[in-house]
């Protein structure tokens, strides 16, 4: 029994130290603080680093099993399904255009986004996630439009009684945060009913922030005082929160979500906003 390091690049270093302890031969890549790329496969670590931060006196036993069950024929098999039999499993992800610092474009299943993000996918099995490679993609002979489509509708059925927690704000305003813990909480920001299932809550046209991977808050566009206390608090969690993506706020329409790629101004001003 042990514990891991808490800063992220040495977590992933002493995993691939255990990886290399454990499967010798493996072949091991570092490809960022978050991810590594185990025998071409990329392998996410959020679920793990979330697993042991709930009890981090026991983070090599917990670190441990994990990888005995990645390793575990049952998985690995998993990963190797036909697509339509891994297809429930698909999930999408919304990440910034900057881990691609870090990764190849060629080698990581995604399509653009607006806000300078994109949209990548993973399976999700029972005790992580791995994310999907565009190698793996084409041996299923699918392409990324079907696998997006697919993706979305998985998330839509994935919680289907989502709560949301709706709050008044002292200047007029209204907030709905989206709190599952789930590693999708930033990705209902592509579920398909998510514009009629606020618009009774913030009016025709809202903002939506993502500033992390677990964070999730839609809010009416004004009363001005009100967008621009969140706005600055969503700048703050985008500095502060793991796995960051944008400090920028998306504007839902009954026609979909565009970005704005501004922080000083508000929704209401964007002309040039990018729709998806």
């Amino acid at each position: 029994m042990g514990s891991m390091p808490s800063e992220p690049e040495a977590f992933a270093e002493q995993v691939a130290q255990l990886i290399r302890r454990m499967q010798p031969g493996t072949s091991i890549e570092m490809t960022s603080p978050h991810e590594i790329l185990v025998n071409g496969r990329r392998l996410d670590l959020e679920n793990l680093i979330r697993m042991v931060a709930h009890e981090p006196e026991r983070g090599t036993d917990i670190v441990e099993h994990f990888l005995d069950q990645l390793f575990s024929g049952e998985t690995m098999e998993a990963c190797d399904l036909p697509f339509e039999i891994a297809r429930h499993r698909i999930m999408p992800r919304i990440q910034p255009m900057s881990i691609f610092q870090h990764l190849s474009k060629d080698l990581v299943a995604h399509v653009p986004f607006v806000n300078d993000t994109v949209i990548v996918f993973v399976n999700d099995l029972p005790h992580m996630t791995v994310s999907l490679t565009t190698e793996q993609v084409n041996q299923w002979g699918v392409d990324v439009d079907e696998l997006e489509a697919v993706a979305r509708d998985n998330l839509d059925g994935y919680a289907p009684e989502l709560e949301f927690q709706v709050i008044e704000s002292k200047e007029g305003g209204r907030a709905v945060i989206v709190a599952e813990q789930d590693g999708y909480d930033a990705a209902r920001l592509l579920m398909g009913d998510l514009h009629r299932k606020l618009v009774a809550h913030l009016g025709p046209d809202f903002l939506v922030a993502t500033p992390a991977r677990d964070m999730f808050v839609a809010m009416s566009n004004g009363p001005d005082a009100f967008v621009d206390r969140l706005r600055k608090r969503v700048t703050e969690d985008y500095g502060r929160l793991p796995y960051p993506i944008t400090p920028d706020l998306f504007v839902v329409t009954m026609d979909g979500v565009a970005g704005t790629m501004t922080s000083g101004e508000h929704a209401d001003k964007y002309p040039d906003a990018d729709a998806a």
